[in-house]
């Protein structure tokens, strides 16, 4: 089979900054590619038009046209033409794309397309509790309703977007991935007793940045050599309008606690697992997610998680088997989970090696890839009868 993917991101060097969306395709096509399937990957938003091929996937760099007040439009129909002339020469078989700001809203491909959530604008604003763009809303719902079929990662930002949006659609649910040959059989053997807390991702305040100080503290006052260290891109503030989530967060610590913290800004995708073998207990107070790769990878590393309990968390976590949730305000509580695991090396490893165990038996892309493959298949199959009852 040859399946597209259709994205504003993608972890490669050559291509720019990505997040969770790039990383969870980029698990996903190996995963595919494993299995025979012909992978191709169209990134917009590229500053130059190019294609390249690196480890069986063909990438497809698109420059976005720039044309005020016509822009979206005319790259939709440049994504458009393109992927229209790959399915007219049998090179394309389906095409998946995500939510987020509903690139496909004018888009009409000559295959099935797919549209998966892994989280819209409408989605996260609603959980961080502000206003979303009104064109933003209208392309992301165009391109819900126009999908040939609907794909979510988690069963709970399927409820809430079909709510949010008023959608009558069903939704197959098919978890993201990591690469386990990345992560799996780290860890455990490198647990050294440091009291080391570990947040990865991107500093911004839907994943509960500006909680952390205030549960840090609370750490310190229990253990005075407890050190967070934090990794990621930093980020303006879409609220405040600050340009630096870090800068917002310094003043919150209390300055003792502040001395032992470590921000690291970004690093390399293939470096994350470094960061990871050195913590003790991985972070992450969330309030907007889908369904977070970081999460998964930590798990795999077989490392000692407290995260968010919100809505889509007991999708991946277990509490209490696998790891520890909490709200990301009830400071309190977060903390008290977090000094409970850095105290008892023996939880950290029972925790750890639940989380791996079901990273691999969940989270892996080779099952999931088997999944997906599946759903296509199907599409396909359905998409050709429908064509045959027509003729």
């Amino acid at each position: 089979m040859k399946i597209g993917f259709l994205t504003p991101e993608f972890p490669h060097a050559g291509i720019g900054v990505s997040g969770g969306i790039g990383t969870s395709i980029m698990n996903l096509a190996k995963g595919l590619e494993a299995l025979g399937n012909d992978v191709l990957v169209f990134v917009y938003g590229q500053k130059e038009d190019e294609i390249f091929v690196e480890n069986n996937i063909t990438f497809y760099r698109i420059k976005n046209v720039k044309i005020k007040g016509l822009s979206r439009y005319l790259t939709q129909k440049k994504i458009e033409k393109l992927l229209n002339s790959l399915v007219k020469k049998k090179e394309l078989d389906v095409v998946e794309a995500p939510d987020w700001t509903g690139i496909t809203s004018f888009i009409k491909i000559d295959c099935p397309l797919v549209i998966k959530l892994n989280g819209s604008d409408t989605y996260f604003c609603h959980l961080d509790n502000r206003p979303v763009k009104a064109i933003n809303r209208f392309h992301e719902k165009r391109a819900l309703e126009n999908a040939d079929a609907l794909l979510s990662v988690s069963s709970y930002t399927a409820a809430l977007t079909t709510e949010l949006f008023g959608l009558k659609r069903p939704f197959t649910i098919i978890p993201n991935s990591i690469d386990l040959s990345k992560f799996e059989n780290f860890g455990s053997e490198f647990d050294t007793n440091e009291p080391v807390i570990l947040y990865f991702g991107t500093l911004i305040r839907k994943k509960g940045l500006l909680e952390m100080p205030l549960i840090f503290n609370k750490v310190f006052e229990q253990n005075p050599k407890a050190r967070l260290v934090l990794v990621g891109r930093d980020t303006g503030d879409a609220i405040t309008g600050n340009a630096s989530t870090w800068e917002m967060m310094q003043p919150l610590f209390d300055p003792a606690a502040f001395n032992n913290v470590t921000y690291s800004g970004s690093v390399p995708y293939d470096q994350i697992k470094n960061e990871i073998l050195r913590a003790s207990v991985c972070i992450f107070p969330t309030f907007a997610e889908a369904l977070p790769v970081s999460w998964i990878e930590a798990m795999a590393m077989r490392k000692a998680i407290v995260a968010s309990d919100i809505g889509w968390a007991n999708e991946v976590i277990d509490d209490g088997k696998d790891g520890f949730l909490a709200h990301p305000k009830n400071h309190t509580l977060f903390a008290d989970r977090i000094t409970t695991l850095l105290q008892n090396k023996e939880l950290r490893t029972d925790f750890g090696l639940a989380a791996a165990q079901k990273a691999a038996e969940k989270f892996s892309i080779h099952p999931v890839a088997k999944q997906n493959l599946v759903f296509y298949n199907k599409l396909i199959e359905n998409e050709e009868g429908v064509k045959k009852g027509h003729q």
